[in-house]
C-alpha cells in the first residue's frame, strides 16, 4: 500500500478543490405571462402566474 512522504498542506488541498466548488448564475427564464426574469419552476413574484394558471395574489404597493 502507497504511503506518503509528507504531509499535504491544507492550502494545497483547499487549492485543488476550490478549483469545481464555484457558483453558478441561476438560470432566469422569462415569465410567460409578463415577461418578468425569474428562476424556472418558480411561481413569478410580479404577477402571480404559474404554468398559465395564476396560483397566488401578488402584492399592490
Amino acid at each position: 500500500m502507497a504511503v506518503p512522504r509528507a504531509k499535504t498542506a491544507k492550502a494545497v488541498t483547499k487549492r485543488r478543490r476550490g478549483v469545481n466548488m464555484h457558483l453558478d448564475a441561476p438560470n432566469l427564464v422569462p415569465c410567460s405571462n409578463c415577461g418578468n426574469l425569474v428562476m424556472q419552476h418558480r411561481v413569478c413574484p410580479k404577477c402571480g402566474f404559474y404554468r398559465g394558471r395564476q396560483v397566488i395574489r401578488p402584492d399592490v404597493n
